[in-house]
């Protein structure tokens, strides 16, 4: 019997493919980010899991053994916001950060943002180069 593949694995689904999902401002936003996410990363994109677009990859595990891929980079877009992935406590650890960037919401490893407008670029910037540079570290 063939081994599944998990669900957070790369694809050759193409990136036009995903974002074109999406239609309208968001779309362009969508194109907006795949290059800030590149020239940040410095990888090509690469769609994980159907619907994220990630850069670059890296392997982890915990101490209880679990273990997978992940990208080093990695957002999603959709109708209603775009997901940008970021280290774990993000908005915790990073409070000089998160309080310039402008309008957004985030969970314990997701920032939520409804339009690229309301957010501070180069905030977003200098967040997406501290998440890099610390999962790089953490992950070498």
């Amino acid at each position: 019997m063939a081994t599944k593949e998990p669900a957070m694995s790369p694809s050759d689904l193409p990136v036009d493919e995903v974002l074109d999902r999406v239609t309208g401002p968001r779309r362009a936003e969508a194109d907006e980010l795949l290059a800030l996410f590149a020239e940040v990363s410095g990888e090509q994109p690469v769609v994980w899991a159907g619907r994220i677009i990630g850069f670059g990859e890296y392997e982890y595990r915990y101490e209880t053994g679990h273990g997978g891929r992940a990208p080093l980079l990695a957002f999603a877009t959709g109708a209603s916001k775009h997901t940008i992935y970021l280290p774990n406590d993000f908005a915790d650890r990073w409070p000089d950060l998160m309080g310039n960037l402008g309008n957004y919401r985030a969970s314990k490893a997701c920032l939520y943002l409804t339009r690229l407008t309301s957010i501070d670029r180069d905030v977003l910037r200098a967040l997406l180069e501290r998440s890099l540079a610390e999962t790089r570290e953490q992950y070498p």
